[in-house]
C-alpha cells in the first residue's frame, strides 16, 4: 500500500489536453507516435473512469455514457493500419477530452489551465 502511495501522482489535465490536441490535430501524429500516444490516452481514459466512479459520476446519465465509452475504448487494441489507428486515436482522444469536460461540468475535477 505505501508504495502505491509513493507512486502516485496527481491528475494532469494539461498533459491530457496536450494529448488531445496531439491526436485531433488536423495533421495527424507521425506513425513511429501512434503506439506511445495511443498508450498514454488508454492511461488517461482509466484515470478519468476511476474519478468517475470515484466521486460517483454515473449518477450523471452523460458521465455514465462516456464512461461505458472509455471502458469500451480502453479494452480496444490499437489497430494495425494507419488510417485505422488514427481514427482510433481520434476517437481515444475525443472520448477522453469529452469525459474531461464533463466531469469538470459537474464539480468531479478542476478545469485544467
Amino acid at each position: 500500500m505505501l508504495e502505491r502511495v509513493r507512486g502516485w501522482s496527481p491528475f494532469d489535465g494539461g498533459a491530457l489536453l496536450d494529448d488531445v490536441a496531439a491526436v485531433l490535430d488536423d495533421v495527424p501524429p507521425p506513425e513511429e507516435d501512434t503506439a506511445q500516444l495511443a498508450e498514454r490516452l488508454r492511461g488517461r481514459l482509466a484515470r478519468l473512469v476511476t474519478i468517475a466512479v470515484a466521486s460517483e459520476a454515473e449518477q450523471d446519465p452523460t458521465a455514465a455514457q462516456l464512461v461505458l465509452r472509455a471502458r469500451t475504448l480502453h479494452a480496444d487494441r490499437l489497430p494495425c493500419g494507419r488510417q485505422e489507428a488514427i481514427a482510433h486515436l481520434r476517437r481515444l482522444g475525443w472520448t477522453a477530452n469529452e469525459l474531461h469536460d464533463r466531469l469538470t461540468a459537474i464539480r468531479c475535477l478542476k478545469e485544467a489551465a
